[in-house]
């Protein structure tokens, strides 16, 4: 099974990839299923955020012409922040979501990619600050499936690699709930094109994760053109296999489901 589980099209703000583009590269890559996770983020987008009723109509239109080739699921990334969670509850009762990727993308209606939300924040201060909002949302939300690109900060911290012991109460704390809650964790592919030094989430995050007894691991390429989709998936089925993981998961209607590694 090769899946590709974070990929973004034109219905997402930040892609110009036309959909089916993106089922045909996807089938010529060999790929046996892909998710569209467009993009949702409440606080800060308004009229930017992806607008579900034209995405599931293309997502049926794809499923008919291309079902036989490959399987396609509708899933969504909620960035989600503690003071937005009813606004994504709507938007989950009204959509058959196959899978749900809940994301910390901004803090208090604060980015992080355009560091409006760093200023004025010690470095132990933004990056656990991040994770506090992350504890606070699932402790509050569960219609999700995986916690995406756990953490994402790093990507965005000027002030360089924030030692994970000064964040590890917090991150455990999260683990915790996600394997209470019989959730997941995202790999996501993109540590690659940044060029960090690590896995996105790291090894030590993914580790712990494993020790824990969490298992559901559900891998992205975070793709939002051409060039991005399906980069680096089969890699990563060998890091995660040398990390103790047996399986990978995909999802339907909301349900994990086991590929063996």
């Amino acid at each position: 099974m090769l899946a590709d589980y974070h990929v973004h099209t034109s219905f997402s703000d930040d892609s110009e990839y036309p959909m089916e583009e993106a089922v045909k590269r996807a089938i010529a890559l060999g790929l046996d299923e892909i998710c569209f996770t467009e993009h949702i983020d409440y606080g800060v987008k308004t009229d930017e955020n992806c607008d579900c009723a034209a995405y599931q109509k293309e997502i049926e239109r794809c499923r008919k012409h291309f079902g036989d080739d490959i399987t396609i699921r509708m899933g969504i990334e909620f960035g989600m922040q503690v003071h937005t969670i009813s606004q994504y509850e709507e938007t989950f009762k009204q959509y058959p979501f196959d899978f749900v990727i809940l994301s910390c993308h901004q803090v208090e209606d604060q980015e992080f990619w355009n560091q409006t939300f760093q200023p004025g924040r010690t470095q132990e201060e933004y990056n656990r600050r991040y994770y506090e909002e992350i504890l606070q949302v699932i402790r509050r939300y569960e219609n999700y499936s995986v916690l995406g690109h756990l953490d994402m900060i790093r990507r965005y911290d000027k002030a360089g690699e924030y030692p994970f012991e000064k964040v590890r109460d917090l991150v455990e704390e999260i683990l915790k709930t996600v394997i209470a809650q019989g959730k997941g964790i995202e790999v996501n592919t993109s540590c690659f094109r940044y060029g960090l030094p690590d896995l996105t989430p790291s090894r030590e995050i993914l580790t712990l994760y494993r020790n824990m007894g969490g298992k559901i691991v559900t891998i992205g390429s975070d793709s939002h053109r051409e060039d991005h989709l399906g980069a680096k998936i089969k890699e990563m089925y060998r890091e995660l296999k040398a990390l103790g993981f047996d399986s990978v998961y995909t999802f339907e209607k909301m349900e994990p489901i086991a590929c063996r590694l």
